[in-house]
């Protein structure tokens, strides 16, 4: 077991590519019987994603066990993808990695974060509310729904100060 005060973060680097890929495959494979699919970020390209966005990396034991993958926009930031590799989930590394968001967030000035997922995933969803996110707005895709969430974080200042 990992306790959370063992967990370190850092950036990644271009060499973090494939580990990534691979934590991203193994995290998401739980949701292909879910919706008859590979979830989008089991396809995306890492190397480009690394290059482009910004990663944070949640490593123990000098394993990189999660991440978050952010953009900052002039409103907000966009948190597009967050994962833990399943032999760490459960004890709050994912938690850690959205609180890491957030930091981002007001340091940048961001009033909101904002994320998406797939409404099938209600572990997701039900996690990101827990945590104080709010549905914006459901829509559409693939044969499923994308529920568009959001949060203020504290200590950000109100949009339009």
């Amino acid at each position: 077991m990992i306790a959370n005060s063992s967990i370190r973060f850092r950036p990644a680097e271009p060499a973090d590519a494939a580990t990534i890929r691979d934590i991203v495959r193994a995290a998401y494979a739980r949701w292909v019987p879910v919706i008859g699919r590979e979830p989008l970020p089991m396809r995306a390209d890492y190397d480009k994603a690394i290059a482009e966005h910004q990663f944070e990396l949640a490593v123990a034991e000098d394993r990189i066990v999660g991440m978050v993958e952010t953009m900052l926009a002039d409103d907000h930031l966009w948190i597009e993808n967050v994962c833990v590799a399943p032999e760490a989930q459960g004890r709050g590394i994912g938690r850690l990695l959205l609180e890491r968001a957030e930091t981002k967030a007001r340091e940048a000035g961001r009033p909101e974060l904002r994320l998406l997922t797939n409404g099938a995933f209600e572990a997701n969803v039900s996690l990101y509310r827990k945590l104080g996110y709010t549905i914006d707005r459901e829509e559409p895709f693939m044969n499923g729904t994308t529920v568009y969430m959001s949060k203020r974080p504290i200590g950000c200042p109100p949009i339009g100060a």
